[in-house]
């Protein structure tokens, strides 16, 4: 069942890449409160060893950090994408993952960000997500994820005149924070969100700060 949904994921965001790319890659110029928490975590993780970007996208979260001397690297489950990330940002090192069996080492990295990447995965995967994470940060590294607010699961088999099959995920806050405290990561803060205006998608968002207790 995981290699299934894993599958659809990939299939569909290869679909999308190129459109993507387009739509979301300057998204963080429009987004100031996203830019406050990036900025938040790249202090916290400048210098302190390699830092991964979980479904990196276009990469442009991964540019963001990096352009703030943080020692980024990113993995995302779609080839597509990732082209398209390698053509915007070619000094950073974008590699095929998935983050419910990520290929890095236990205990290596300094930090986690990831944006939006759990809100394709079914809500019994994201515990097997979580686990991984955990596994994979240092002790007290940082982790700052951020996602959709809601309790609906949207099916989609249409975006942007492309034809996919990727279902939507919106999460209450304190589910989220439950799953990660389960797996021995320390939650410090939750901060909400309007959407913004003619910008995004209109729903809620979350951005969680925690730390793995390691």
């Amino acid at each position: 069942m995981v290699d299934d949904i894993v599958d659809r994921i990939r299939r569909s965001y290869d679909v999308l890449a190129s459109e993507y790319v387009r739509r979301i890659a300057d998204e963080l110029r429009h987004k100031p409160l996203d830019r406050e928490m990036l900025d938040r975590f790249a202090r916290r993780t400048i210098g302190q060893g390699p830092v991964c970007d979980l479904g990196c996208g276009p990469g442009h979260v991964t540019r963001y950090l990096r352009d703030r001397h943080v020692e980024m690297f990113a993995l995302d489950v779609s080839p597509a994408m990732l082209e398209e990330a390698r053509k915007l940002n070619p000094d950073i090192a974008f590699r095929e993952g998935d983050m419910l069996g990520l290929d890095v080492e236990s205990g290596s990295l300094a930090g986690i960000v990831s944006f939006y990447a759990i809100v394709n995965l079914p809500k019994h995967s994201v515990p097997l997500a979580f686990r991984e994470m955990a596994r994979v940060l240092r002790a007290n590294a940082p982790l700052l994820l951020a996602f959709h607010i809601g309790h609906e699961t949207m099916a989609i088999d249409e975006l942007w005149g492309q034809r996919i099959e990727m279902d939507f995920v919106l999460f209450d806050p304190s589910e989220i924070c439950s799953e990660l405290e389960a797996v021995g990561i320390a939650i410090e803060e939750v901060v909400k969100r309007e959407p913004y205006p003619e910008v995004e998608y209109p729903s809620r968002r979350a951005y969680v700060f925690a730390h793995n207790k390691g």
